[in-house]
């Protein structure tokens, strides 16, 4: 790496450059050096350096966390699949799956939660909260409800170590074929910047989804957040 910056060049430009090099040559995670270093080291003012390391988290090259510094970002080991199961993508892309069952009651369904479901109000629903993690990191929180008189002994179900779109498929036989969903970017609660060991500056992908099977019945109705330091999410448009 460079100790010194050229006079013919912009400085900032190769700024830049350098620590676009140094961010692959640390790996993931790494603590870059602080702001004061970087300026002293390469005589640029600190104003230089922190355009740069600005660009460079707009680029999601790097995570800017206040008090803690400059990190290199991690990469984002899965992507948002809609209509497939968190364990069942997991297993697809090499990882292991795990669930931490945070909530699993049984609660009527008041207007709002019917409305989405489609069900009648005070039918009894299955809140299911699960903290879900891939090889041991935690990843996102899900919250669903599902309708227990089409799910019947859905309660009783260890949901620690189960895939809910793979037991619906093999218990009751509902496929999800199609999700109206509503994607918006959030600051996570001090108890979910816990659950998912990030700090409460992360910002996080919240998912409010309705999957729906092959008849068009709704299948479940949830609130769900990601991790965006370890999620993408991916669309695609036909025209």
């Amino acid at each position: 790496m460079p100790t010194e910056l050229l006079l013919d060049r912009p400085k900032g430009g190769q700024l830049g450059e350098i620590l676009e090099n140094l961010v692959i040559a640390l790996g993931p995670g790494v603590l870059l050096p602080s702001e004061r270093v970087l300026a002293d080291r390469y005589a640029v003012a600190r104003m230089t350096v922190r355009q740069e390391l600005s660009r460079l988290a707009a680029d999601g090259v790097v995570v800017r966390r206040p008090r803690l510094g400059t990190f290199t970002a991690e990469p984002k080991t899965a992507q948002v699949d809609l209509v497939t199961s968190f364990s069942g993508y997991a297993r697809q892309h090499g990882m292991t799956p795990g669930a931490k069952v945070l909530n699993a009651d049984v609660e009527l369904a008041s207007a709002r939660l019917a409305d989405l479901l489609e069900v009648s109000v005070g039918r009894p629903l299955m809140r299911l909260v699960r903290l879900r993690t891939a090889d041991g990191v935690p990843m996102a929180i899900e919250r669903t409800y599902l309708s227990v008189d089409r799910f019947p002994g859905i309660t009783e179900l260890d949901w620690s170590s189960r895939s809910l779109y793979q037991e619906l498929v093999q218990r009751w036989g509902v496929k999800v074929e199609t999700t109206s969903a509503r994607i918006s970017a959030v600051l996570p609660e001090q108890d979910e910047a816990k659950l998912l060991q990030i700090p409460r500056t992360q910002p996080c992908f919240v998912i409010e989804g309705t999957p729906r099977d092959s008849t068009g019945l709704v299948v479940e109705t949830g609130r769900s957040i990601y991790r965006a330091d370890r999620y993408e999410v991916i669309t695609q448009v036909q025209h």
